[in-house]
């Protein structure tokens, strides 16, 4: 081969690696762009553990948290991932009347989450901050985790065929915002912050206040990180974890039952 066959073979042979490595290059730019949004996402806020405090003695059982969540995360009608449950406590053998207790209820995000395990295909899987999410790609809709949650937190979506419950609004949380139930509380009952930084608002309320600091169900061991001032020991352990079923009427007055 003449020396100048060669020197044009090596110059294609350079202009072919540079047009290969081109479009190499552009993909991974563009995966460096989209990746902390990716991460946030996934990962969630590297070094936070989030939590949340309900002051029930703030709570006046409004349901502004129910119609919030509802409005940010759209469940279908009659399935919630948050709501506030009323119930009615009394003495027996007591004339006086009953009392009620305003009990909000949502996902623990419980630091050994029981729900995980469980998923076949790992559609449940927990961020490093804590919040425990759902891939619905994945999901195969099968209720292992719905079974498994003894906080009745869990349903199948009727319109996705897949797992849904409460995220603490993390889409909010990686942007800066409050979850949807927090910032429309109008007594300011619910509280959420970082656990892991002793000067949040969260960490400074759970001190002040710990000899009143109860969970649902501390015999799960399942380390919820959702908190209750003001509760009643007789509700730590009696809360049922079955779903209740819940009546609707629509305006021609026929009910429409909708259960998890």
């Amino acid at each position: 081969m003449d020396k100048s066959k060669r020197q044009f073979l090596g110059k294609m042979a350079s202009v072919s690696v540079g047009v290969a490595l081109i479009p190499v290059v552009q993909v991974y730019a563009q995966d460096d762009k989209r990746s902390p949004q990716m991460h946030s996402a996934i990962e969630g806020q590297v070094g936070k553990r989030y939590g949340m405090v309900i002051d029930l003695r703030r709570c006046v059982g409004c349901q502004a948290c129910t119609v919030a969540c509802t409005i940010e995360n759209q469940p279908p009608l009659g399935q919630f991932r948050t709501t506030v449950q009323q119930y009615e406590v009394s003495q027996q053998e007591d004339t006086t009347p009953p009392a009620f207790l305003m009990l909000p209820r949502l996902c623990n995000h419980c630091e050994n989450p029981p729900c995980i395990p469980v998923c076949p295909t790992g559609a449940t899987f927990q961020r490093k901050d804590g919040i425990v999410v759902v891939n619905n790609e994945w999901c195969v809709g099968c209720g292992y985790c719905v079974q498994a949650c003894p906080y009745d937190a869990r349903f199948i979506n009727h319109d996705t065929n897949t797992a849904d419950k409460c995220t603490f609004c993390a889409h909010r949380l990686d942007a800066g915002l409050l979850p949807a139930c927090v910032e429309t509380c109008v007594g300011e009952a619910r509280v959420i912050g970082d656990l892991n930084n002793p000067n949040s608002q969260i960490s400074q309320l759970l001190a002040a206040n710990k000899t009143d600091i109860k969970v649902l169900k501390p015999t799960a061991n399942t380390a919820p990180r959702v908190f209750y001032i003001g509760m009643s020991s007789a509700f730590e352990h009696k809360i049922s974890g079955q779903a209740p079923v819940r009546t609707l009427l629509t305006d021609t007055g026929v009910e429409i039952h909708h259960g998890h």
